[in-house]
């Protein structure tokens, strides 16, 4: 067996974005956060790890290029733990500035999991979901 971390854990997650202003705002609002920035760089503080948007032009030289995934390629998939799926279905459906297409309404899952799935607006998936009680 090969060697397994024992401190490896996620506390940043972090999408690079051409739309960091509207991905800003989208996420302010779905995730009813107050974001905290500097210039090219947003963070959400989503304990006990962080969310963060960075502009893609500013990370050229990280990435290798500005080219990065295309607005609506929808390439990763984010999950954020909420206390009551059916009140944050219902406080996003209210926020209708967003245009929240939901992919899949508040439903509960074959693993017990309540979970809503929508996209954001450069196409990545999220899902808001509240574990089995």
């Amino acid at each position: 067996m090969g060697h397994q971390l024992k401190m490896a854990k996620l506390t940043y997650a972090c999408v690079l974005t051409q739309q960091i202003d509207r991905l800003t705002s989208f996420y302010q609002d779905a995730l009813d956060l107050a974001p905290r920035r500097e210039e090219a760089y947003v963070e959400f503080s989503t304990e006990p790890g962080i969310f963060c948007l960075c502009a893609l032009d500013a990370y050229v030289e990280i990435a290798g290029s500005n080219e990065g995934p295309q607005p609506g390629a929808g390439g990763i998939m984010l999950e954020f733990q909420v206390d009551n799926v059916d009140m944050e279905f219902a406080r996003l459906k209210a926020l209708s500035r967003l245009s929240i297409e939901f992919i899949i309404p508040p439903t509960t899952m074959a693993w017990g999991n309540r979970s809503i799935y929508f996209r954001d607006p450069d196409g990545n998936l999220l899902n808001l979901f509240s574990p089995r009680a």
